[in-house]
């Protein structure tokens, strides 16, 4: 096996509007072909998740992507939302966003999960790449620190990306298969995530990730591993 690349961090060039709509396509196709080989039992398997077993995460997946294809679907989810995050008793809206797309999905097949899954993945790429850029420069988000306030294009561009790529290596793990891991893919993933955490304290350190997708990450001089 070859070493694992060493990283400068401060090099990492952040992921842009385009290049996030080149990963979405490749991450949702990834993400639909493990939902497709998933076997009866699986779909029942628990995940780190605790209130979610595999099948409901992905149905949080395929309503998540319905509120990205429409900005009246996504009100409506926010809004229904709400009452959920004062019954789990959560300050983040996005927590009554998900539970709702759960719910709402209760009885919905597994077939009917991928193929909703196959038409909204679609047109949330779709809505995301016309987004325009004024709005999407519109600092609107109020997210807990370190993250802070920021535009629209925090979500829009890659953080919902990040969300399918950080649930599909949840379900392998659920199902104990390896993920389907590149590391032109996923490791552009973890890079730009590593390099925006680094970004969050400027302190040094070495981060050591391990697999195809992996590689020593470096910032400064001196810093723990």
């Amino acid at each position: 096996m070859s070493p694992s690349p060493t990283i400068d961090v401060s090099s990492t060039t952040r992921i842009d509007h385009d290049e996030a709509m080149r990963i979405t396509s490749v991450e949702n196709d990834k993400f639909g072909r493990l939902l497709r080989a998933l076997s009866p039992e699986q779909w029942s398997a628990p995940t780190e998740c605790t209130r979610w077993d595999v099948r409901a995460m992905a149905a949080h997946l395929v309503g998540s992507a319905a509120s990205q294809a429409s900005p009246r679907e996504f009100f409506r989810q926010r809004r229904s939302g709400q009452p959920i995050c004062t019954e789990l008793g959560s300050p983040f809206w996005w927590d009554g966003m998900n539970e709702l797309q759960v719910r709402e999905r209760a009885t919905s097949t597994t077939e009917q999960l991928i193929a909703e899954w196959d038409t909204v993945s679609a047109m949330a790429l779709k809505a995301r790449t016309k987004m325009p850029r004024p709005i999407a420069r519109l600092k609107l988000l109020k997210l807990p620190e370190p993250v802070g306030r920021q535009p629209l294009s925090y979500l829009f561009d890659i953080g919902f990306t990040r969300d399918v790529w950080a649930h599909r290596i949840d379900i392998a793990h659920a199902i104990d298969t390896e993920p389907d891991h590149d590391a032109a893919h996923d490791g552009r993933i973890l890079a730009d995530i590593v390099a925006e955490w680094a970004s969050t304290h400027g302190e040094p350190f070495v981060l050591v990730v391990d697999g195809p997708a992996g590689g020593t990450y470096v910032q400064g001089a001196g810093g723990d591993e």
